[in-house]
């Protein structure tokens, strides 16, 4: 009996575990993708609400390729009721093969979510459209911290095609060192 609840548990977490490296039904990582280009600093333009990025602006991710193959991701963002800069370091593995945008990362442990680039600008690596394992996770990348009009209007469309709710995006501020 202890037996059979212990593999009903182990199961039960696993399927958790894995469920939280899928990705959204109409949602695809790019291919070809080189993660020697995607490294370095990216700032967010806009994403949907969640708790760990909550009350925060001028927020940027940065990429770095370890030996190992691994990347160390580390997001910062500045919090202006708290006036200080929050940071969170984590890591990322390719899900599959590295040359396909989904990678999954972690910053508690050995919890690892989803990571997928489902749109590039696969010549230069100027932005991303980046999502979750499901359709709550949604933002918006560029290595500038301003965008278009034109390429902001083609992330909503885009998103609301693929299930996104488009309507609750936040437009992240990124204003000079604050």
């Amino acid at each position: 009996m202890k037996n059979q609840l212990f593999i009903t548990l182990t199961l039960f977490v696993s399927s958790l575990l894995l469920s939280c490296t899928g990705m959204p039904d109409k949602v695809a990582p790019v291919s070809p993708f080189s993660i020697e280009q995607y490294q370095g600093k990216w700032y967010e333009i806009a994403r949907l609400d969640h708790s760990f990025e909550r009350g925060l602006d001028n927020i940027t991710a940065d990429y770095t390729i370890n030996d190992d193959g691994s990347v160390t991701v580390l997001n910062r963002g500045f919090n202006s009721e708290e006036n200080k800069w929050s940071e969170a370091q984590g890591t990322a593995k390719f899900v599959d093969s590295n040359d396909v945008g989904h990678l999954k990362v972690s910053f508690f442990g050995p919890f690892y979510s989803s990571y997928i680039v489902f749109k590039l600008d696969q010549q230069n690596y100027q932005y991303a459209y980046v999502s979750g394992y499901n359709n709550d996770y949604l933002w918006l990348l560029s290595r500038t911290p301003t965008v278009s009009e034109q390429r902001l209007a083609d992330f909503k469309v885009l998103a609301q095609q693929k299930g996104f709710d488009t309507d609750n995006l936040i437009m992240v501020k990124q204003n000079s060192t604050p």
